[in-house]
């Protein structure tokens, strides 16, 4: 099933080139924003967990940690 996408408030100028672009390939205004959305988007590499991970580590890096065993006791003597 596909989707529609509306995008709002673009500049005149930006939608002139975007209609001139679509007359060089030879497609509609609305083909070549599909195109150029799907160029831009399909070599798009997700991150694994691995790497975000370790990403949030190095921002955390300098912050004070609780060791989870920690956590678990406070959790366990609220109770």
């Amino acid at each position: 099933m596909a989707g529609n996408l509306h995008v709002r408030n673009l500049d005149d100028d930006l939608i002139a080139k975007l209609k001139m672009r679509a007359a060089r390939h030879g497609r509609s205004a609305e083909a070549e924003h599909r195109e150029i959305l799907k160029q831009a988007l399909e070599n798009e590499i997700e991150p694994s967990f691995e790497e975000l991970a370790a990403r949030l580590r190095l921002l955390t890096a300098q912050r004070k940690q609780t060791p989870s065993e920690v956590l678990l006791r406070e959790g366990r003597d609220e109770r």
